[in-house]
């Protein structure tokens, strides 16, 4: 399990590629590689990845067909940074919501809008998960639990938008600061508004309503 609450960044050092499959390696900074050991899990951008080598900082991961698919890490070059998160322990505190690390879809980032100690950005995401998108309701943002600020419905021509405002911590503290138009995040909805949003269809369904 995850918090949302990002740790620090990573730089990708290394990628080997192969058919559908991809190792990459991040140089974590010391204080993540305490007490590392193999197997262990470690969040990307929000996508749960297990530790498969460790050379000093250097720490590999294995990314398979489905992860490559669904997530923005197989978009990622060398040089490039992600947010990172390791597991949370028994009796950690938890400062965001409680997160699973898989990502359930990307989102564009369409809108951004800048003042002195705030950032809003507006992000789109697949008609699938709208439903899921409620006014001050929790989501993962590449990794980063935030709180959804407002939500727009789906229009001509695009599909379901929310929004989420950052502040200069969390600016400072993960590569949202870095986000421009265009680009694409991971997103995972709030396992508890996905399960009471789902139940209720099921019984609306099973009711014929």
């Amino acid at each position: 399990m995850f918090t949302g609450i990002v740790q620090g960044t990573a730089e990708v050092v290394a990628i080997q590629e192969s058919e559908a499959f991809r190792t990459h390696v991040v140089q974590l900074p010391e204080a993540l590689c305490e007490r590392l050991e193999l197997g262990a899990s470690v969040a990307h951008n929000g996508v749960c990845l297990t530790v498969t080598a460790i050379d000093g900082d250097r720490i590999s991961f294995d990314l398979m067909r489905e992860t490559l698919r669904v997530t923005n890490l197989g978009a990622l070059r060398v040089g490039d940074r992600v947010n990172i998160e390791r597991a949370a322990r028994v009796g950690d505190e938890i400062g965001g919501h409680a997160m699973s690390g898989h990502v359930m879809a990307l989102a564009e980032l369409v809108e951004l809008d800048q003042t002195p100690n705030n950032r809003r950005l507006w992000f789109e995401v697949p008609p699938a998960l709208g439903r899921f998108l409620f006014d001050k309701g929790y989501i993962g943002v590449d990794g980063i639990s935030l709180t959804i600020g407002a939500v727009r419905p789906a229009g001509a021509g695009h599909g379901p938008r929310f929004c989420v405002d950052l502040i200069p911590e969390t600016l400072a503290r993960t590569i949202l600061v870095d986000r421009v138009p265009g680009d694409r995040v991971n997103i995972e909805v709030d396992p508890q508004t996905q399960a009471i949003v789902e139940t209720v269809e099921r019984v609306l369904a099973a009711r014929g309503v």
